[in-house]
């Protein structure tokens, strides 16, 4: 597991998990925490309780149906059915956000108060659209942000319809992106297009990991790399 590293409020907690240390094999070894990949289920079922027990979580995570929109949806109670959003906000002790990723950007939130927390799947459409503005909308007072572990810039290709989803209203977001040899085709950087939309929004306190899910085979599960794949997760909760 990863402790973020950030200068959290008293009484919150979050970490974000590696690959390593469960019982999926294939494909998915072995810390898989996606039932939706074609995993063993009774598999996903044991690697999410050893991060369960290994993070002394207060309950069992709230998972989402990620689909790369701008929902996030507020949650008042533990549940064990899947939300369909893209992040998870709560106000409410011992929920668990939870967001799941194999190269988007997963991202955690909090406001200093430590009253209330996120967690965000962002991937390149749905930062484009606003799933940073959305979830930083549900916070009360000054906030607070770490971005975890997704693909970097070395390994993340996209075309031109990509930076123009950027830039269209926002030309500083060029700086994020580099034109490769080939015509039409560009390295983005995913930490710094999120930094940037946050910074826009008045959100200054932005941590990052800096780590590459592509390049880093040992830990990370990475779509892009290997089309089958496993889930890695990034959590947070108020104890």
């Amino acid at each position: 597991m990863i402790t973020p590293d950030w200068q959290l409020p008293p009484g919150i907690r979050a970490v974000s998990s590696t690959r390593q240390q469960g019982v999926s094999t294939g494909k998915y070894k072995s810390l898989n925490l996606g039932m939706h990949v074609g995993d063993v289920p009774e598999h996903v079922a044991e690697n999410r309780k050893r991060v369960i027990a290994y993070a002394g979580m207060p309950s069992a995570p709230v998972w989402m149906n990620q689909t790369h929109s701008t929902t996030v949806l507020s949650v008042d109670q533990p549940t064990d059915k899947a939300l369909d959003a893209d992040g998870i906000f709560t106000q409410n002790p011992g929920i668990v956000c939870a967001v799941m990723t194999a190269d988007c950007l997963p991202v955690l939130l909090t406001n200093t108060a430590g009253t209330e927390v996120a967690a965000v799947h962002a991937g390149w459409r749905g930062l484009a659209h606003g799933i940073l503005e959305e979830a930083v909308s549900c916070f009360s007072g000054e906030v607070m942000v770490w971005l975890g572990p997704a693909i970097g810039k070395t390994a993340f290709e996209v075309g031109d319809d990509v930076v123009e989803a950027f830039t269209r209203n926002d030309p500083v977001a060029e700086q994020a992106f580099e034109a490769r040899e080939q015509v039409g085709k560009w390295s983005a950087d995913l930490e710094m297009l999120a930094k940037q939309r946050l910074h826009r929004i008045g959100v200054e306190r932005v941590s990052a990991s800096g780590l590459c899910t592509y390049s880093d085979s040992h830990n990370f599960f990475s779509f892009r790399r290997d089309g089958v794949t496993g889930r890695q997760a990034s959590f947070i909760w108020i104890e």
